[in-house]
């Protein structure tokens, strides 16, 4: 009995010890996800002399590999400087925890189990292989530095300078001739370009540019050789390895990123393409159709001929401005940082410096719109009187009758007050007055006869309307008397003035009417009259020299 309870008690504990293995230990699965990944070590590159030998990628305590690459690239340059420095002192000495690569009492460097690991070899092996990479790069440079490769290597340098000499002689031989050639075939060879009557090209125009043509090869050539050149002389000599390198990394890696921009950029230039193309026929729809309403083939109620030509111009800067706000998002580097500052600044710059140019702009589409003047009229603007001969978004420039140039800014246009003597001249004509002083004993009707009679005979007064009379005031020694006549020539009026009061007095001696002023009358005594001597009656002229 007590043998079958021990054996029952064996039988229950050893499945129990089944059961409970399992669950102690976890599957490889569950291992493979417990463990902690390993990050890989950025590697480092140990050079000499600027040239490659191997990586390092294992750090060593506090070293990374970075500071174990910069160390070891350190002690091997001195090293390698040293002139008592044998290439057969470079060993491997194995000990207990790393295989270390020496020269004398130097360690260059030390091997360790995990970079052994790394590799995938024995720390000795590995060790070897370095040491070896070494030598090689030691003896190579050994090489290099030696005094038959140094004669060579300038030899070579005297080689390639007599060549490049040769090509420069040989480019400034014959570029003078080529150019005298192709002048020579103006006439024969390279003749104007036409389109049936109009010259699109003239001959010399070509020649030029064929000249100028002649002249960026010439350039691109010479550029080019002595970019071939420099690189090619200092990789000669191993002071100037890195140079040469470096010197075709600074040359070359910017032509290499403007090239992959450009590839990388070609959807978004198609895009600037289309949206090029599309604004520009737009616009010369819109200039067609305004220059059809200008003529007056196509008419639109409300809209005046003389509002076509700045019509079209705003039309035009607002396409414009739209086309550059569609097309900004698709400019190579719009997106980077120094586009964006500069945009900036340009916006604050202009924001600053734009406030008068805004109100003159502002102004000129104020003055468009409420057609004040046109280009051609006679207008007077503060003391400034004259025709308008320029008129834009900016300023109003008109001329004189002494042909003075006067430049007025629209804003200040705007501010003034603006006399426009033509605007009503062809339908209603304008009136030219001016006012004569005839005393009391002079009959009005007489003087009213004489005064319209001077107008009848002055050049550009016209018939109709007829010129008429307004006595103005009735002062203490005359009468004023104001004489209106139309003229549709408001352009010559100043000239109109002048021959108006040549005939005024011309019609007034011939009747004998003197022209009063009261300044006049307190100097005169009584024995002189007005009225010239050759206009007088005998018995006047007596008493005149009496």
């Amino acid at each position: 009995m007590r043998a079958v309870i021990s054996l029952a008690i064996i039988i229950v504990m050893l499945t129990t010890l089944a059961v409970a293995a399992p669950q102690n230990q976890p599957p490889a699965a569950a291992l493979k996800t417990v463990q902690p990944a390993v990050s890989p070590q950025p590697e480092a590159m140990v050079t000499l002399d600027s040239q490659p030998l191997f990586p390092i990628r294992v750090r060593v305590l506090s070293f990374s590999p970075e500071d174990r690459a910069r160390l070891i690239s350190a002690r091997l340059a001195k090293l390698v400087r040293n002139p008592l420095f044998n290439i057969d002192s470079l060993k491997v000495a194995d000990g207990e925890s790393t295989s270390d690569i020496v020269s004398g009492d130097t360690i260059l460097m030390s091997v360790t189990e995990a970079e052994a690991l790394a590799e995938g070899k024995t720390r000795l092996a590995l060790a070897e292989e370095l040491a070896g990479k070494i030598r090689a790069a030691v003896v190579a440079r050994n090489k290099e530095y030696s005094t038959q490769s140094l004669l060579s290597d300038a030899l070579y340098t005297v080689l390639v300078t007599l060549v490049l000499i040769g090509a420069l002689l040989l480019i400034n031989h014959f570029h003078p001739k080529i150019r005298a050639k192709v002048h020579s075939w103006r006439g024969t060879y390279i003749r104007s370009i036409r389109f049936q009557s109009f010259e699109l090209l003239h001959e010399e125009r070509i020649s030029l540019l064929i000249n100028a043509i002649l002249n960026v090869t010439r350039t691109a050539l010479v550029l080019g050789l002595f970019f071939l050149y420099i690189p090619l002389v200092l990789s000669f000599f191993p002071w100037t390895h890195g140079v040469a390198a470096k010197l075709l990394a600074y040359t070359l890696a910017p032509l290499d990123t403007i090239w992959q921009t450009f590839v990388a950029s070609l959807p978004k230039l198609f895009f600037l393409l289309v949206i090029i193309v599309i604004t520009r026929y737009t616009i010369k729809f819109m200039g067609f159709l305004f220059s059809e309403v200008e003529k007056q083939t196509i008419t639109i109620p409300g809209f005046y001929p003389d509002w076509s030509e700045p019509t079209f111009k705003i039309v035009r800067f607002l396409m414009l401005a739209f086309a550059a706000v569609v097309a900004f998002p698709y400019l190579p580097g719009s997106d980077s940082p120094a586009f964006k500052g500069v945009s900036i600044f340009l916006g604050v710059l202009f924001s600053l410096g734009s406030s008068s140019a805004l109100s003159n702009i502002v102004a000129g589409v104020v003055l468009t719109y409420t057609r004040a003047f046109k280009v051609g009229d006679r207008i007077k603007i503060s003391d400034a009187v004259g025709d308008v001969i320029e008129n834009n978004l900016l300023i109003t420039r008109i001329r004189t009758i002494k042909n003075v140039d006067v430049t007025v800014p629209n804003a200040m246009v705007l501010a003034s007050h603006i006399t426009n003597y033509s605007s009503s001249a062809e339908e209603h004509g304008l009136i030219l007055h001016t006012t004569v002083t005839i005393g009391y004993d002079a009959p009005w009707r007489q003087v009213h006869e004489l005064l319209i009679a001077a107008a009848r005979a002055t050049e550009n007064i016209l018939e109709l309307p007829a010129p008429f009379v307004l006595q103005t005031s009735l002062d203490d020694f005359y009468v004023s008397y104001q004489i209106n006549a139309f003229t549709d020539k408001p352009a010559v009026m100043a000239r109109t003035y002048s021959v108006l009061h040549q005939n005024i007095q011309e019609k007034f001696n011939e009747a004998g009417v003197e022209i009063m002023s009261p300044h006049y009358s307190a100097l005169r005594d009584g024995s002189m009259i007005t009225t010239p001597e050759p206009y007088l009656p005998e018995s006047n002229k007596r008493r005149a020299t009496s």
